[in-house]
Parts: structure tokens; sequence; C-alpha cells
């Protein structure tokens, strides 16, 4: 006997059918697109989680809010660095970018903890060093991440992202 069940995989954006029978779970094809498809199938590694940060640093030198927003889902969350101000769109999101990049920032990861959840979920948690450039000089401000990444219709989002300055 096989019954279909329609689910939401973990927020890849396309809801798969799945045929359960007396054989392990397996996701219909025919159904399902192949960005789905393949989320189900392989976690990322550490190393691919890694490199959305050094995806989402040379957005930042873009200058461009609405690129640096491109990294966001769209309902993705920015608790951010300098700002009190909790970002919970897409429209907030440039917003904050619009005024952060006016200070040219660069990060580089100063430690790292990746945690890869599943096939469409991984977190990376650690610590950054931002150099902050304006006509008064350069600052540097060392904080603290989090960035929640999902994988969204084949493409890795950030969906939560909280960022504060080393208390000390």
């Amino acid at each position: 006997m096989t019954r279909r069940v329609r689910i939401r995989v973990l927020g890849a954006g396309a809801a798969a059918v799945l045929a359960v029978t007396a054989a392990p779970w397996a996701v219909s094809s025919a159904t399902a697109s192949p960005a789905t498809v393949s989320a189900v199938r392989t976690k990322a590694s550490e190393q691919q989680i890694r490199a959305l940060f050094t995806r989402w640093n040379r957005s930042l030198t873009t200058l461009d809010p609405q690129r640096v927003a491109d990294r966001y889902a769209p309902d993705g969350v920015l608790v951010p660095t300098v700002s009190n101000q909790v970002r919970t769109n897409r429209a907030e999101i440039v917003d904050y970018f619009q005024h952060f990049l006016e200070n040219r920032p660069q990060a580089v990861i100063t430690e790292s903890h990746v945690k890869v959840l599943d096939p469409t979920t991984a977190i990376d948690t650690g610590t950054y060093r931002f150099t902050l450039r304006s006509d008064s000089g350069t600052r540097v401000v060392d904080a603290r991440y989090t960035f929640v990444y999902e994988r969204i219709n084949g493409k890795w989002l950030i969906v939560n992202h909280h960022s504060s300055a080393m208390p000390e």
C-alpha cells in the first residue's frame, strides 16, 4: 500500500510528495523540484557553509544595500551590530545597509563554529572583526555573530543574522 503525503521540506520552498511504502521514505522526483530532491539527499559541508560568509562579505564591497539584502531570505531577520532596531523584512535590511555601507565595512572571521543541521539548514557562530572607514578615519569593531542559513529553492540564504559588539 502506498500513501501520498504532501509536506514542505524544511523551508526548501517547494512541496514534495513522499511515497510511503514498506521501503524507506523516498521523494518523488516527479512532483518535487530538482533542487528539493538534491537538498533532501545531501548536506552541505562545513567548508561550503563558511564560504557563505565570504560571499556575504564580498557583497559588502559592492556598497550596494540591495546586493547585500539579496543574501537574506525575504523574511530574514537581522539583529545588527551598530543599530538598536531589529530588521525583519527586506526593506528594513536594505535601510540598515544603506547606512552601514557608508563606513565601507569589511569583516574578517576570528573564530567560527559551523554546524550543518540537515540538508537545508546550517548555523555559523563565532566572532569577527569589522574594519570601518570614514572621512574621520578608520575604526575596528570586534563583534560576535550568528548566521542561520536555509537552502531555499536551491540557494543558501540568511534567515537569521545576529551581530553584537563585544562587551569588553
